[in-house]
């Protein structure tokens, strides 16, 4: 066991992290003994961990690590799922110069985004997701990681961590996984295991280039390439122009009518700057919980789901 302490720069409200919910994930319950508890697989795809997180009075964020691995790459790794990899601080000067924004940064206090534990695992929710329900994939997902990954604790609480990449290669049948589906994540370990899908690489990389990049797998299109660049890798700054609700959400906040125009988009998202990503999700969250209409679904089903 580790224990480790992040001072946060800024608001951050871990309380809110725990009800933020995507994936997978439709929230994390609060437990008899944290705020929060994270199983997954880390980032040096050789080792699985547990972590088990706190919030002190005065803001910053504790927590244990279970796990054979470099305790400093796990932290790192908490860091960039619960983006607190930038400054709060900042982005609350941007909420500043927009008051619509500021107003929902008011609204959800300290609300970050929290993103899927990496690109290696969004981009395999990714395949077990498409063209299913949240809730059918989430039993996909941890009957795969029951069976190649790790489960730690018992009963209601056990937590799935997902396979490492290595492990993911030997899945040859999972009951209601397709036979192609099962090809296309042994497409991801592979990319995975050769550093295609390293967080660092692909924030190196131009927002076009990455979305290139991502579209390569097999069975990734535009949607989830978005979903993979802007929710699984720690992100602030990336916008790829795919996600089908900021129109209409942007018209309703910034009273544009039915929704909004690429251009209006356009001029609203360069006030958002240095922070596109964080305002984009703190829109997305903001429309959600007002119940806000959503577009038409798209006919090919490609579709990031809450």
């Amino acid at each position: 066991m580790t224990n480790f302490t992040i001072t946060p720069d800024g608001p951050f409200s871990l309380e809110a992290a725990t009800h933020f919910g995507f994936g997978p994930n439709t929230g994390r319950p609060t437990y008899g003994d944290a705020q929060m508890k994270l199983a997954f697989a880390v980032d040096d795809f050789r080792n699985h961990a547990h972590v088990t997180l706190n919030q002190e009075d005065n803001g910053d964020v504790t927590g244990t690590i279970d796990s054979d691995a470099d305790s400093a790459i796990v932290v790192n790794q908490v860091r960039r799922i619960l983006s607190l990899n930038a400054s709060g601080v900042e982005f609350a000067a941007v909420g500043e110069k927009d008051p619509v924004l500021g107003a929902m940064q008011r609204e959800h206090y300290g609300l970050r985004p929290v993103s899927f534990h990496s690109p290696y695992e969004a981009a395999a929710w990714s395949i077990i997701s498409a063209r299913r329900q949240r809730a059918q994939g989430t039993i996909v997902r941890n009957r795969i990681a029951e069976q190649l990954g790790r489960v730690y604790g018992d009963g209601e609480n056990r937590m799935f961590a997902f396979p490492i990449p290595e492990r993911l290669q030997e899945l040859e049948y999972v009951q209601s996984l397709e036979a192609t589906k099962v090809e296309r994540l042994h497409a991801v370990a592979r990319a995975a295991l050769d550093g295609q899908l390293d967080a660092e690489l692909l924030l190196g990389m131009s927002t076009e280039r990455a979305m290139e990049h991502l579209l390569k797998l097999p069975g990734i299109g535009p949607m989830y390439g978005t979903l993979i660049l802007l929710r699984g890798t720690g992100s602030v700054d990336a916008m790829t122009g795919v996600e089908p609700r900021l129109p209409t959400y942007l018209a309703h906040f910034y009273g544009l009518g039915a929704e909004a125009s690429a251009d209006q988009i356009a001029t609203i998202m360069e006030g958002w700057r240095p922070f596109r990503t964080w305002a984009s999700v703190l829109t997305r969250v903001s429309g959600d919980r007002l119940e806000l209409p959503l577009p038409p679904r798209p006919e090919f089903g490609n579709r990031p789901r809450r």
